[in-house]
């Protein structure tokens, strides 16, 4: 599977924790999502339980999957001392054998994109389709497939700035290049460490290949496998989609055959 050659990204748990642990927005969506069904909820492509934990804290029964056993190691060591009802499972999301059937699923952190081709898209969607009871919901989010986001100039860009838990600061710089036969974003993240006196003092680099799926293409999709779409937003905070989105968030509903 292309997934296991995709890994740079999350070589750090706690690098990864430290740069996305702060972003809840998707956490606050599917909290409302959550408190309409019964039954334990499966997150898909989890990590290292950002939204996996949030929503057992709130009560609910969780599966957190991953294929990624460094990060799911994190999840647990995060979870350890707690009676929290997650059960952690490394599996790969293409072929899930949980044994269980759930009224919700979900994959966020644009963790979608992770499946880069059309086989592996379909078996994902149909490992999730499988899982669901009947008429459960799916929810997953995206990145909008813009003029702006594919078509970056291959060269160096800033990115951000954050500082690190030592307090030192991270200058964060991206270099894109956009396949269009493959709709493969090939990405390269430039972390440089700085001193306080600006100089570096420290450099890593990580690639990571990201799919992109059109709204056309991704409404036929979703239908082919089985999905009603019951709401695309550009936003966690249900914005209406349009051309200048940035993400897609899509709430799907199982069809049964």
């Amino acid at each position: 599977m292309n997934q296991f050659n995709n890994f740079e990204e999350y070589k750090d748990p706690d690098l990864y924790d430290q740069e996305n642990e702060p972003f809840q927005d998707d956490v606050k969506f599917l909290m409302k999502w959550a408190t309409k069904v019964n039954g334990p909820i499966i997150d898909l492509a989890c990590g290292t339980g950002r939204a996996t934990i949030p929503l057992a804290q709130a009560g609910h029964t969780l599966f957190g999957v991953d294929i990624h056993n460094g990060m799911l190691t994190q999840a647990k060591k995060k979870t350890k001392n707690t009676n929290l009802e997650i059960e952690w499972i490394e599996q790969d999301c293409t072929k899930l054998q949980l044994g269980e059937k759930s009224p919700l699923i979900f994959i966020v952190g644009n963790s979608f994109q992770h499946f880069l081709t059309n086989e592996e898209q379909d078996q994902l969607l149909a490992s999730v389709y499988s899982h669901l009871e009947k008429e459960g919901i799916f929810i997953f989010g995206t990145r909008f497939p813009s003029a702006d986001e594919l078509l970056q100039p291959a060269t160096e860009e800033y990115w951000r700035s954050y500082k690190d838990d030592t307090g030192n600061m991270i200058n964060v710089y991206t270099i894109s290049s956009y396949d269009t036969i493959q709709q493969v974003q090939h990405y390269t993240t430039i972390r440089r460490k700085m001193d306080d006196t600006g100089k570096t003092i420290d450099e890593m680099k990580t690639n990571i290949k990201l799919r992109y799926v059109f709204p056309q293409e991704m409404n036929r999709l979703l239908k082919e496998n089985g999905f009603e779409i019951l709401a695309v937003y550009k936003d966690w905070n249900e914005s209406p989609l349009t051309q200048d989105s940035y993400q897609m968030i899509y709430v799907c509903r199982k069809v049964s055959n």
